[in-house]
C-alpha cells in the first residue's frame, strides 16, 4: 500500500487476519474453563484495550504533536473501541450490543483494507492492528467465553447508535473541517468506499452496507434463539 509498503493480502496480513479468530478461539476457551480463569481473561482484555489506547495517545501527541481538532478519538472504531473496554469490566448487555456490531462490522473494514501512513511494521501500524483486531478479538472471546452476546432487538441499538454517533460527528466536521469517519471524502488508501461512488452517494451505500452486515452480525444469534425456543 502506498506511504506504507503494506501489502494487501499478502502473507503478514493473511497472517494477522487469521491470528484474529485464533487468539479469540484460545481466549473464549480459557474463559469457559472456569470462573476465576474467566475473569482474569475479561478483565485482562479489558485493561490491555485501555493501556494499548492510552500509549497510543501518549505516542501519537507526542510524535506528531497533532494540534486540534485532528486526532481526537472520534472515528467509528474509537467508539466501539471503548464500549469494548466499558463492556469488559461491567459486562452491561447495552454495552456490549452496541460494542459488537460497530466493533466488528467497523473494525473488520479496518483490518480488511487497512488505512496505514507508516511502513509496516513500525509502531504506528503495529498499534493500528493490535487496537482493531484486538476489539474483534476480544468481542468474539466475550461470545465464546459465554460471558455476552447479542440481545433480541440489538442490532436496531448498533444502527441507531451507529448513527447518532456518525450524526455529531458530522457536525463536528462541519463545524471544524475535518474528515472523521470519511463523512467529507473517501480515505487515501483503497477501502470498500471506493466501490460506493462519489460523495454523498458513498455515504448512503455506506448506510446501507451497515444495514446488511448488522443483520448478518444478528443472524447466528437469532437462529440460535429459535433452536432455543423449539427446545
Amino acid at each position: 500500500m502506498a506511504g506504507s509498503h503494506f501489502v494487501l493480502f499478502g502473507a503478514a496480513h493473511l497472517g494477522i487476519l487469521a491470528g484474529i479468530p485464533a487468539l479469540a478461539g484460545v481466549l473464549g476457551w480459557w474463559g469457559r474453563r472456569g470462573p476465576s480463569g474467566a475473569r482474569v481473561i475479561r478483565l485482562g482484555a479489558g485493561a490491555f484495550l485501555l493501556v494499548n489506547e492510552l500509549i497510543w495517545y501518549a505516542f501519537k501527541y507526542h510524535r506528531y504533536h497533532i494540534p486540534f481538532p485532528e486526532g481526537l478519538p472520534l472515528q467509528l472504531c474509537d467508539l466501539a473501541l471503548w464500549l469494548t473496554i466499558v463492556a469488559c469490566f461491567t459486562l452491561k448487555p447495552w454495552v456490549f450490543d452496541v460494542a459488537y456490531y460497530t466493533g466488528v462490522g467497523g473494525s473488520a473494514q479496518a483490518v480488511l483494507t487497512p488505512d496505514l501512513w507508516e511502513p509496516f511494521p513500525s509502531y504506528p501500524t503495529v498499534y493500528f492492528f493490535l487496537a482493531h483486531g484486538g476489539l474483534i478479538a476480544v468481542i468474539l472471546a466475550l461470545i465464546w467465553s459465554g460471558h455476552a452476546r447479542p440481545r433480541p432487538g440489538s442490532l436496531w441499538r448498533g444502527l441507531i447508535a451507529a448513527n447518532a454517533w456518525g450524526l455529531a460527528v458530522g457536525l463536528f466536521n462541519a463545524a471544524f473541517g475535518t474528515n472523521y469517519m470519511y463523512l467529507c471524502r473517501k480515505p487515501a488508501e483503497a477501502s470498500l468506499l471506493d466501490w460506493f461512488g462519489p460523495w454523498p452517494w458513498y455515504l448512503a451505500a455506506g448506510e446501507l452496507t451497515a444495514v446488511v452486515l448488522f443483520t448478518l452480525l444478528w443472524l447466528p444469534f437469532r437462529r440460535a434463539r429459535g433452536r432455543n425456543a423449539v427446545q
